[in-house]
């Protein structure tokens, strides 16, 4: 083998490789906006489950796509453990639709379908059209490499190094560990399968038993890539990214044993389909779905025992985000729902502010005022992280529909930080009252909870008329809006009577007085919330 044999194994590998990601690229903007709507399907009901794993992975191209996404749909509450085990199962029998695809022996056809897919994507307008063509042009790029690496992998038969290596990897762990590494390192079962299907049509002589369990190493590595999109999730993501990787390596374990016992299963294979390419191709698909069908049954007790593995809850509060995933600020449909996750996170915690400021105000208790305090600095921190994670996303290319939403969750964001901003005034003058041993009267008390509970009212269902898109919820809120305001001139005008009747004491009177301007305000960006409800911004 010369150097030219070797730059053309390069190229030609290159050549696979970039073509896989084309056709992975272009499936994944063809999918676009369906995709987390398939995804979303998963109910309860392990085989739809499944079912949607299998589409979407078959839709991206790519298992590890669809297993990170789901990690972050679990992160984001969008998904229960349940549902992400049988996506989880169904993506790993989704990824052998590429390998299927690559044993067709289609590769003299290759420049054929690069001339198609150019002159789809170069010469047609219209959008959609250019995305199949750009499929298409990957979809040729790939085999145009099996075509180019063709005769000098058939030369590596030849070079006795090359044999040696084949010997040392009719070892069945050192043929795992090196499918297991290759995948982990390019994080691909896709391109390793694919890869390996190629050099059987490339006619490179792997023994069959080989290739087998470089197969089964190369499922347990890509739930690497997993685990690694996990670590900074909550528990259930993690819990979700365990049994990708608990489900790979028992299926590796069951089928390297029965490999060991019953050799006449790869006899099967290849009695049963002639090519090598094939063969291989047909493990891998089989093999997963033994592995699906061994565990389905028994997915409710795994998840029970992941919980154990992976014990305690996920706080309902804590600091930085929980929803956003920056891998997904190129994909701007599934990034802005996450961002509203993060939002509707954010007004709860906002709306509990308001909570606690009031109740630190009339129980004059100094610790709901503080968890208040440090409840205010979340919310400050989510507002700017939210901020920040839409400024990226604005570099995507957004329909109009989106581009609108964007800028909603921008109003939404800086209106629900502008109620906690005022519930924080509330307990800065919680905090005066305590430390002046300020008391309100039982009439000025009653007042202050009368308009707090109108306040609470708004904001609530300005927040739910905003998580939901309902319509029928705005018109509540500016009535609601409209009560608040008549509330609050009524009981300045009462506040005036009780101080010129010497019922207040003028301290108690001005407190009470920025009290109820606040809860004023609020109610004004409630109405502001529902107006981005309503695609009023």
């Amino acid at each position: 083998m010369n150097l030219t044999d070797i730059i053309l194994i390069l190229g030609g590998l290159g050549l696979f490789l970039f073509g896989m990601k084309m056709m992975s690229d272009g499936l994944q903007t063809i999918a676009g906006n369906r995709l987390q709507g398939i995804l979303q399907k998963a109910t309860s009901n392990r085989i739809f489950a499944v079912l949607v794993g299998i589409t979407a992975t078959v839709a991206l191209n790519s298992s590890t796509a669809s297993t990170v996404m789901t990690v972050s749909f679990v992160n984001s509450g969008m998904m229960n453990l349940t549902q992400a085990i049988g996506i989880i199962m169904g993506a790993n029998v989704g990824t052998t639709f590429s390998a299927q695809l690559v044993a067709f022996r289609i590769d003299s056809y290759a420049p054929l379908f690069i001339f198609v897919g150019i002159i789809l994507y170069l010469f047609v307008k219209k959008k959609s059209v250019k995305n199949i063509g750009y499929v298409i042009l990957g979809f040729g790029i790939l085999f145009f490499g099996i075509t180019t690496m063709g005769g000098p992998l058939r030369g590596l038969a030849n070079l006795p190094g090359f044999n040696d290596m084949l010997v040392a990897f009719q070892n069945p762990f050192l043929a795992l560990l090196a499918g297991f590494a290759f995948t982990a390192a390019v994080q691909s079962s896709t391109a390793t399968t694919g890869i390996l299907v190629a050099m059987y049509i490339s006619g490179v002589p792997i023994p069959f038993e080989t290739g087998a369990f470089i197969i089964l190493g190369t499922n347990i590595g890509t739930s690497i890539t997993t685990l690694i999109a996990s670590i900074p999730a909550n528990r259930e993501s993690k819990r979700a990214a365990l049994f990708h990787i608990t489900f790979d390596i028992i299926g590796s374990a069951v089928f390297g044993t029965l490999i060991f016992v019953f050799p006449g299963i790869l006899g099967w294979f290849q009695a049963t389909w002639a090519e090598p390419a094939r063969q291989i191709a047909m493990f891998h698909t089989l093999y997963n779905f033994a592995t699906m069908f061994l565990l389905l049954p028994f997915v409710g007790y795994v998840a029970k025992l992941l919980k154990k593995v992976v014990p305690g809850e996920d706080k309902i509060i804590e600091r930085g985000t929980k929803y956003l995933d920056w891998r997904m600020v190129d994909n701007p449909n599934m990034a802005i729902d996450l961002a509203q996750q993060e939002l509707l996170r954010m007004a709860e915690i906002a709306g509990q502010n308001i909570k606690l400021a009031i109740e630190g105000l009339l129980e004059r208790d100094e610790k709901k005022l503080a968890a208040m305090k440090e409840q205010e600095d979340v919310v400050d921190e989510l507002e700017k992280d939210i901020m920040r994670y839409l400024a990226r996303v604005s570099q995507s290319g957004m329909s109009n529909k989106m581009s609108l939403r964007h800028t909603g969750l921008l109003h939404a964001a800086n209106d629900i930080e502008r109620v906690s901003d005022h519930a924080d005034n509330i307990a800065d003058l919680a905090i005066e009252a305590i430390d002046g041993n300020i008391v309100f009267s039982d009439e000025a008390a009653d007042e202050i909870r009368d308009i707090f509970g109108l306040v609470t009212e708004a904001y609530g269902t300005a927040i739910l008329a905003l998580k939901d898109s309902n319509m029928a919820l705005v018109p509540k809120v500016k009535e609601l809006e409209a009560k608040i305001d008549a509330k609050e001139e009524a009981f300045r005008a009462t506040h005036i009577q009780r101080l010129r009747e010497g019922r207040c004491t003028a301290d108690s009177g001005v407190i009470f007085l920025d009290i109820i301007i606040n809860f004023e305000r609020i109610g004004d960006h409630s109405n502001n919330i529902s107006n981005v409800a309503q695609g009023k911004l």
